[in-house]
């Protein structure tokens, strides 16, 4: 099996789960023991700034402090997730590249909110999650698009246009596909 870390799951527009309808997840795990993965393009309402407030935290720059925290997926939604560049030294961090990482120690936030954090990142609450071959057997129902991460769609491009553009990484128009299948 070759894995798909670093890859982004572009959901197809008849994916049934409304967890995932229209969603672009970043792989940050894919082996014999199932996926792990971040919805990135799912802003929340909550801000940087709450989950500082929560976490009693200070945030020095009102900018950072206003940035959406994303639902990341659901799986662990109580749990904090930062995907970042570059990997840097913090307490509990699972490398996904050479240069990119998943962080969920309390460090990490604390440097972003002092500014003194990763170039990039965003920050997600929960995760998407699959057991053993059950991302596989959803890519053989056609349930997703795997497209290579490209950094600057996962950290650049607005939230609201990743999933058109994702797929287009591809040349695959959205909008021209159906949501449902036809019977002859």
């Amino acid at each position: 099996m070759s894995s798909l870390a670093n890859h982004l799951l572009v959901a197809m527009p008849g994916l049934g789960d409304r967890n995932f309808n229209q969603t672009v997840t970043f792989l940050c795990e894919h082996n014999e023991e199932g996926a792990l993965g971040i919805v990135i393009n799912r802003p929340t309402e909550l801000t940087l700034g709450d989950l500082a407030e929560h976490m009693e935290i200070e945030a020095a720059d009102p900018t950072v402090a206003a940035t959406p925290v994303l639902s990341g997926g659901p799986v662990q939604v109580d749990h904090g997730f930062v995907l970042h560049e570059p990997l840097g030294q913090w307490e509990s961090t699972l490398p996904v590249t050479e240069t990119l990482g998943l962080t969920t120690s309390r460090d990490i936030l604390a440097a972003i909110l002092a500014g003194a954090g990763p170039e990039r990142w965003l920050i997600a609450l929960g995760y998407a999650g699959w057991g053993p071959g059950q991302l596989e057997q959803e890519l053989a129902q056609n349930a997703w698009l795997t497209v290579p991460a490209d950094p600057e769609l996962v950290f650049n491009t607005p939230y609201e246009t990743r999933w058109q553009e994702a797929a287009a990484r591809l040349g695959v128009d959205l909008n021209l596909i159906a949501g449902d299948a036809g019977h002859a």
